[in-house]
């Protein structure tokens, strides 16, 4: 598996991470614990290092497996955890940004109970909190750096300005941008900004919420909460011009390099620059197609059938922007 260290932190991380929103149920329809704790232990012996989970998903659940599947397996040692912090919510379970410094400090003691751990590797203010100078957040969270409750800091869905900001009361190491071969919205400020900032670029979504993975068809239904039946990508109108583009994609794939649209998917990531990939998995079979991306690249002529290809079928890209939370509480 290949590594990369994370930003100037000192930690070194697989650059293929085991996502884990839908290990926490919510807005996935559900898991079961058992897979779950199984899922993260395979991914673990398959040389993924890096376990990136956050309070919000399942409201502290995924978490909760995360800690249960290190312990158990004795696993803390090899891995480095990645959580976040900065959402709240009420009993509606609806999420709002809160990066008060109140909430921080709440939030920092929470999720260390949950993951059985007295250090979080990476901490990582979720979404950006305009009523909260960034500057003031990077101040609380370099203060639990100095505590030793934290190792590395970053943030997650912020544009490099509000990065900038950022950094005036800290220290960073990470971004955590939505990024796949669908939604490159950051190809032209994240990842040139984090290249030249010596960060590390933790990408979520790299399949594209399961579109890049060659299984989703034009008649699938998503059940209860599944986000996918709000993303705009997956709607009667639209579904078809992605299944397209994706077939074209595999095609591609097979014929240069023996591979899977879902390898290529993620090799592509790894490609664009100091990327992590975080691979979101809730049954071990899914982790199956991971040894498919090592040892061979994307090169520039590939690269370019790909934007063709993504030209062709999808002339007007689809934000992943509906996914982000309301400023402040309903």
């Amino acid at each position: 598996m290949e590594t990369i260290e994370i930003g100037n932190s000192g930690l070194t991380a697989s650059r293929i991470g085991l996502g884990t929103w839908a290990i926490g149920g919510w807005m996935w329809g559900g898991t079961e614990e058992a897979d779950a704790i199984d899922t993260i232990q395979q991914a673990v012996e398959r040389g993924v290092t890096l376990i990136d989970t956050a309070p919000v998903y399942g409201f502290g659940r995924s978490e909760e497996i995360v800690g249960k599947a290190i312990s158990q397996g004795g696993l803390r040692d090899k891995v480095v955890i990645a959580t976040k912090v900065g959402l709240n919510w009420g009993s509606d379970e609806k999420p709002f940004r809160d990066s008060s410094p109140a909430r921080l400090r709440q939030e920092i003691e929470d999720s260390l109970r949950r993951l059985d751990t007295d250090v979080i590797d990476l901490y990582q203010v979720h979404w950006p909190d305009p009523k909260t100078p960034f500057a003031e957040t990077a101040e609380v969270l370099e203060g639990l750096k100095k505590e030793g409750k934290i190792r590395a800091i970053g943030v997650s869905n912020y544009s490099p300005a509000e990065v900038d900001d950022f950094r005036k009361g800290g220290s960073l190491d990470a971004v955590q941008p939505p990024y796949n071969l669908f939604e490159r919205e950051i190809d032209n400020d994240v990842i040139p900004y984090a290249e030249l900032n010596g960060l590390t670029a933790l990408c979520y979504g790299a399949l594209c919420r399961g579109l890049l993975s060659g299984k989703v068809t034009a008649d699938r239904e998503f059940e209860g909460d599944d986000l996918r039946n709000n993303d705009p990508k997956f709607q009667a109108e639209t579904l078809p011009n992605y299944i397209a583009a994706v077939d074209d994609l595999h095609a591609l794939a097979q014929e240069r390099f023996g591979k899977s649209v879902l390898a290529l998917a993620i090799r592509w990531v790894l490609d664009q620059g100091p990327t992590i990939a975080l691979w979101g998995a809730r049954h071990p079979r899914q982790l199956d197609a991971m040894a498919d991306v090592e040892g061979w690249h994307v090169d520039d002529a590939a690269k370019a059938e790909i934007d063709a290809i993504l030209k062709r079928h999808i002339p007007e890209p689809i934000s992943p922007a509906f996914m982000a939370p309301p400023l402040k509480a309903a």
